[in-house]
């Protein structure tokens, strides 16, 4: 009977030692975001992104672009929005870097001529 006592007591104490796990976080907006490859994600928020484009609203749809890009890293249509979008706000090193990418991904796409001369004039 004092082993069992015995036993209970340093699984206890070991028990207490333990820290508490740390809760899920409840509130999806502080939680850190993961990217894999999602394709359909990324068409949603491409269509989003050219929805809020249209209607003027170039930071919600820059962000929508941005995150089109994270869910598909290879698509040009996603970096050549975004390039537009960040011209449009008036951030023209975020909208070279979103270009470049473009060009990279895409270096025959129909407008590739056209963004080269719009990176080439402004230098």
């Amino acid at each position: 009977m004092t082993r069992i006592l015995l036993a209970l007591l340093v699984a206890g104490a070991a028990w207490c030692q333990q820290k508490p796990a740390e809760p899920p976080e409840e509130d999806e907006t502080l939680a850190v975001k993961e990217y894999t490859f999602n394709p359909l994600q990324a068409e949603k928020e491409l269509r989003v992104g050219n929805f809020y484009f249209k209607k003027g609203s170039y930071r919600a749809a820059a962000l929508r672009f941005r995150e089109a890009t994270r869910w598909n890293p290879n698509w040009a249509e996603a970096w050549l929005r975004l390039g537009e979008a960040q011209e449009k706000l008036g951030d023209e090193k975020a909208a070279r870097e979103a270009y470049e990418k473009f060009l990279e991904l895409a270096p025959k796409h129909k407008r590739a001529a056209e963004i080269r001369k719009k990176l080439a004039g402004k230098g």
